[in-house]
């Protein structure tokens, strides 16, 4: 027998009974633990009949085992046979337990709150698809270009520095006239409008020739790494002694065959126009779906908890970290360099969080109302695809997702993605054509990362 009352707007109190015969059973399991422990003169261990154990130590010594084995499955049953959706732990505390009675405990639980859906069928959004042209396919593969160009020494002295130059330069920086510490280098290697070095600095370069002098004045930025040297001004005598500028690859079947495997220019800038194409669609499918599930969780009305959102926060930061890492750093570092704690981060990201959560509780309200289910043909289609993708049989895939309880996940992005499908399908959506200059510059820097992979093949 379950009742239950809520307590507050995410909390509710479950009071379980647990029948006098299923807590005996429970009992019996306990008796059969503890009883292997047991040591009594005239007993051999583990042999002493549960009457004497009781007799000897009361019953109360089989009591923390009995609770333990009964309480999970107990629970378990009060919330399915309540409909509730548990968000974290129960917090629970035993009201009654003694033999030949039933067992009685309660749980205190924080559970999902009550979504008040909005409009979600045929809502109104824009769409934004990049027409992808001649000129975005010239751009992308200049952008290989760049990516395999050569840095040669120029030989004309008279031959000024200009942006994108590789320039090797000595220098030495002062404030207030006396030389500051991490200021002074030799044979420095900086290429021009890499934006790597004090802002300021590397514009001045350009216009100078070899072997020339030029004191170069910059302000350090407010929010400089080293506080001695933030917001100063400081006066660099620098002298260049080298410049080397691109020479890009010639743009012929020559070229193609090097960083791919084309064997004609002709054919390599079809297979690109496709892939822009293709990126491009799936970018502003991205998009579009984004766009829907942000106007859906407007329209709708939920109170967050914030347990959900301390947990979303959590995620967002392991993956922060994994991203870090990626990048050959770790999250300690980072909040070393930017001089942040990890409560800065969280607070920062925790409207981002709160809109995720709130997106993700009314996505899963839709997907009831709607009656959304992941058939089992559904299911081992999404077994297969992960087969191909492991390089594994799809007996054998589903057998190890099973046994880790990973099969109700499978379930649960099936069902998220029909919905998406569907609130998309039912969109009203807008189609804004667009040539994008920004991701133009996303597709150049793809193009150098396709690079890479090519000329590896």
């Amino acid at each position: 027998m379950v009742k239950w009352e809520k307590l507050d707007d995410h909390k509710i109190k479950l009071e379980v009974e647990v029948p006098e015969e299923e807590f005996e059973e429970a009992l019996k399991k306990a008796y059969s633990k503890v009883v292997k422990e047991v040591n009594l003169p005239g007993f051999r261990k583990g042999k002493v009949p549960r009457k004497v154990l009781e007799s000897r130590f009361g019953p109360e010594i089989l009591y923390q085992d009995a609770a333990d084995y009964i309480l999970p499955q107990a629970y378990r049953s009060a919330i399915e046979e309540e409909n509730i959706e548990p968000i974290n732990e129960p917090e629970i505390e035993v009201q009654q337990i003694e033999k030949g009675k039933p067992f009685i405990f309660t749980a205190v639980v924080e559970v999902k709150p009550e979504v008040k859906l909005g409009a979600y069928r045929g809502v109104e959004v824009e769409s934004e698809e990049e027409e992808i042209d001649e000129e975005a396919v010239d751009e992308h593969i200049e952008g290989l270009r760049q990516q395999h160009a050569r840095m040669v020494d120029v030989e004309d002295k008279d031959r000024e520095a200009a942006a994108e130059d590789l320039v090797l330069i000595d220098f030495c920086g002062y404030i207030d006239g006396e030389p500051f510490e991490g200021g002074e280098a030799t044979d420095y290697s900086l290429e021009i409008g890499s934006n790597t070095f004090i802002p300021g600095f590397e514009e001045q370069l350009i216009g100078m020739k070899v072997d020339e002098e030029k004191e170069i004045k910059v302000t350090f930025p407010e929010d400089y790494r080293n506080e001695d040297l933030a917001g100063k001004e400081a006066v660099f005598q620098v002298t260049l002694k080298q410049i080397k500028q691109k020479e890009l690859p010639e743009l012929n079947d020559d070229f193609v065959k090097e960083i791919s495997e084309f064997d004609n220019l002709e054919d390599f800038r079809v297979d690109k126009a496709n892939k822009l194409r293709e990126n491009a669609e799936q970018k502003a499918r991205t998009a579009l779906e984004t766009a829907v599930i942000e106007k859906v969780s407007e329209n709708a009305e939920v109170d967050v908890p914030e347990t959900l959102v301390e947990r979303q926060l959590d995620n967002m930061l392991q993956e922060m970290e994994q991203y870090l890492r990626y990048q050959g750093l770790d999250l300690e570092k980072f909040l070393q360099v930017t001089q942040k704690k990890e409560e800065d981060l969280r607070e920062e990201q925790r409207e981002e969080a709160e809109k995720r959560v709130k997106a993700n509780l009314v996505l899963d309200a839709i997907i009831k109302e709607e009656g959304l289910e992941a058939s089992e043909e559904e299911l081992q289609e999404k077994i297969e695809e992960l087969a191909n993708q492991y390089g594994d049989s799809a007996e054998r895939v589903r057998d190890v997702f099973e046994k880790q309880g990973r099969l109700d996940m499978i379930r649960e992005e099936i069902r998220m993605r029909k919905l998406i499908d569907f609130l998309v399908d039912e969109a009203e959506v807008k189609v804004n054509k667009i040539r994008n200059k920004e991701s133009d510059k996303e597709n150049i820097e793809e193009g150098k990362e396709e690079g890479d992979e090519e000329e590896s093949a």
